[in-house]
């Protein structure tokens, strides 16, 4: 019975998941419908030139068996001595999961499931996919800070009013009123659904399922402090690696999105790129799918400048730049190549 509800929570939060983007998705077709968008938006791609739009794939492929290697790295710091390849196999698995499947088992999870296969070590095969996430976050977060701070922290463009507390008093004094109705609304909700003992329920259901999952997550992260604290070289090596490499991805995109005609400097990508990654990484749609997209046209349109067909063509390259390049994983899950040698499930004989 648990697990059959487990089952079902997966699957409501899917379908929210899909409903994003196919609302998402909706959304852009009706608005490109109109005023010629769709012609405008057809311009701009005949603008693109098809090799550069390659060297920026064949940089994000390169950077993804990189990226493998990082993981291969975190691997061997607790002693889990897969092979490169292998690493590099099952990360390319994950990004396939992320960017094409709309499954409520994540890429991480398929790793996390798959990299066990190949060690006795399973806890910390396991937790490495945690630590490895975990330092991409971190340094896509450093990055757009980091950038913010020394290109942006000073322009009039919006995002600085976020710095200063005392904007943030008077933009929240100017809606109060909306402010309050919201917050109102919220606690005659909250109050009606505490009062039938159903909806109370499921309320209850609902916190300990996010308590667990958060308690998850607090004994993951002190588990990783306990192995990888101790090789803190290594974790700065593969920090910086991980800033390096998407520092390169993000300098492709501006060399092609200058290209096609889009005239906002590379400090508006080293920030606005990062924060939409970050804004993908919530469970809130497939992929990041949409959020990502609409991250990235808006704040290209209201703080760079750039026109909303120009942006949402850069937004729809990355977006197509990372599917071909999750194509690998495909491949190498249809022929088994993510398996060890002698791994075997519901066959008589370990698959070769």
């Amino acid at each position: 019975m648990a697990a059959a509800k487990i089952k079902k929570k997966k699957h409501i939060f899917l379908l929210l998941r899909v409903a994003v983007v196919a609302a998402g998705l909706a959304w852009a077709v009706v608005w490109l419908c109109r005023e010629q968008r769709w012609q405008n938006l057809t311009d701009v791609f005949h603008q693109m030139n098809i090799w550069l739009f390659a060297a920026a794939l064949a940089l994000f492929m390169v950077s993804q068996i990189i990226v493998g290697f990082r993981w291969w790295l975190l691997l061997r710091t607790q002693s889990v001595f897969i092979k490169f390849g292998a690493s590099v196999k099952l990360h390319f698995l994950g990004l396939f999961y992320n960017n094409f499947l709309p499954s409520s088992v994540g890429g991480d999870l398929i790793r996390a499931w798959y990299v066990t296969k190949h060690t006795e070590n399973k806890f910390q095969a396991a937790l490495s996919v945690f630590v490895d996430r975990a330092i991409g976050l971190a340094s896509t977060l450093s990055i757009a800070v980091f950038f913010y701070w020394l290109f942006l922290s000073n322009q009039d463009c919006g995002l600085a009013a976020l710095g200063n507390y005392k904007d943030v008093l008077k933009l929240a004094a100017e809606y109060k009123l909306v402010i309050f109705s919201f917050i109102a609304v919220l606690a005659v909700i909250f109050c009606a659904l505490l009062l039938h003992s159903t909806s109370r329920a499921m309320l209850k259901r609902t916190w300990s399922y996010f308590a667990a999952r958060l308690l998850t997550i607090i004994g993951k992260a002190k588990s990783a402090a306990v192995f990888y604290f101790r090789r803190p070289l290594t974790i700065l090596a593969v920090f910086a690696l991980t800033v390096f490499l998407q520092l390169i991805v993000i300098t492709g995109f501006w060399l092609l999105g200058s290209n096609m005609g889009i005239e906002a400097g590379i400090k508006y990508y080293l920030v606005f790129f990062p924060m939409t990654w970050v804004l993908g990484a919530l469970p809130v749609s497939v992929g990041g799918a949409v959020v990502v997209e609409g991250g990235l046209v808006t704040l290209f349109t209201h703080f760079a400048g750039v026109s909303v067909e120009k942006a949402l063509a850069i937004a729809l390259c990355q977006r197509l730049v990372w599917m071909l390049a999750s194509l690998p994983g495909a491949i190498i899950h249809l022929f088994g190549a993510h398996l060890p040698k002698d791994f075997s499930v519901d066959y008589n004989e370990p698959i070769i």
